[in-house]
């Protein structure tokens, strides 16, 4: 499994509740690009549309050998998933305050896999645990090494 990009700011903003590994529909010079690591992730997210699940505002950098055929960088993507997958986020997502984000992209055998979560947004007072936390853990860490 090689790792493409991962979207780290999720775990710190978010409560992750479900995590499923979708498909992602890409041309040639999208899959060309991701390979070389030009994928963010960082502002996705997902939507239902039609009982299919759309990966929106992610960004994959336009291949820089492609020709005029390259797609622009911020467009719609589709997931493959499993129906009675996409029943059961779409049945979650109905629920106030829960939404679908990708997590990370990887290869997984030979094909570009997204890791999507439907999350709970944290509250201000769980973001200040959430770095006390990451503080202390970091301090003994300093200590026994």
């Amino acid at each position: 499994m090689k790792m493409i990009t991962d979207n780290r700011k999720a775990f710190f903003e978010y409560h992750i509740l479900d995590k499923y590994e979708a498909g992602i529909v890409l041309v040639g010079s999208e899959v060309k690009s991701a390979n070389d690591g030009h994928m963010s992730l960082l502002d996705g997210f997902c939507r239902i549309e039609n009982g299919e699940i759309w990966l929106k505002n992610s960004y994959i950098k336009p291949y820089d050998k492609g020709s005029h055929y390259n797609t622009t960088d911020r467009r719609d993507r589709k997931l493959l998933l499993h129906s009675h997958e996409i029943r059961k986020i779409s049945i979650a997502m109905r629920d106030s305050g829960i939404t679908t984000i990708p997590l990370k992209a990887y290869f997984a055998k030979g094909k570009i896999k997204v890791e999507i979560a439907t999350v709970r947004g944290k509250k201000l007072y769980d973001k200040r645990q959430t770095i006390k936390d990451r503080d202390i853990k970091r301090s003994l860490d300093r200590d026994l090494k």
